[in-house]
């Protein structure tokens, strides 16, 4: 740890501002691509991880899904979406068993996690029988299995998470190149 301060110490006013100045490019380098792949994907949210297991064996627990949210494609029975219910923090994932149109063209749908007995009404809010299109955050595209484990080990163990960001914060800090 003294290691650590003396080379904190040893540093001069303008190497540990550039040092500081460095760690801000790195986090804005990293928000810069966050909003880039929510202005291509159309989606607030282009990446999600699959919390549970109710979509399995389509996806499993971890598993890292990438959205895409293009207002002018239809959505059809058998897709998956990603969907946030109002009074709930964390969206949906499930796969589409009905979808409804009534005659001015408004799209209902109807989800149900593959691994589930019945369909999802049970998670809607109070009252609400169908899914509406302004609350999909996305259909998925694509995924990688079980790269999101690290999301939820992170959100399992806070302490890990600051641990984690504390440690590659001073890494930047200190590392000279």
């Amino acid at each position: 740890m003294e290691a650590l301060l003396g080379d904190v110490k040893g540093m001069n006013k303008r190497q540990l501002f550039y040092q500081i100045l460095n760690f801000g490019m790195i986090v804005s380098s990293a928000l810069m691509i966050w909003k880039g792949l929510m202005v291509v994907t159309g989606s607030e949210s282009p990446i999600v991880v699959v919390l549970s297991g109710s979509m399995e064996p389509a996806f499993y627990r971890g598993d890292l899904l990438f959205l895409t949210n293009y207002q002018n494609e239809s959505i059809k029975a058998g897709e998956i979406l990603v969907f946030k219910v109002k009074g709930r923090d964390i969206p949906i994932v499930h796969r589409v068993i009905k979808v409804h149109q009534n005659p001015t063209g408004d799209i209902k749908l109807l989800t149900k996690g593959d691994n589930n007995q019945v369909d999802d009404r049970g998670l809607y809010a109070p009252g609400q029988l169908w899914v509406s299109r302004d609350e999909i955050a996305g259909r998925a595209r694509g995924f990688l299995p079980y790269v999101g484990m690290v999301t939820i080990v992170m959100n399992d163990y806070p302490w890990l998470k600051y641990l984690l960001l504390g440690g590659l914060g001073v890494y930047v800090l200190l590392h000279r190149e």
